[in-house]
């Protein structure tokens, strides 16, 4: 699942795929929105951890990515 996260005074926003689940991605944005915790922690799909001061959350975008064409085919 492709997660965009918009960082204040940034000017590009950072683009993961994460292997967690729609519903636990908005958990922890909502957690770390709320002050129940200081950073954004999501993990991606190679096991690397992303940290974002909470802050400075400006918005984060969560959706499926979308489909990867392979091949020679007609576009």
């Amino acid at each position: 699942m492709e997660v965009k996260i918009g960082v204040q005074h940034a000017p590009r926003e950072i683009v993961l795929e994460s292997g967690q689940s729609p519903e636990e991605v908005e958990r922890v944005v909502a957690e770390a929105l709320a002050g129940k915790s200081q950073l954004l922690s999501l993990v991606d799909e190679h096991g690397r951890k992303v940290l974002v001061p909470a802050d400075r959350l400006a918005y984060v975008e969560i959706g499926e990515p979308a489909p990867r064409k392979v091949g020679f085919g007609a576009l």
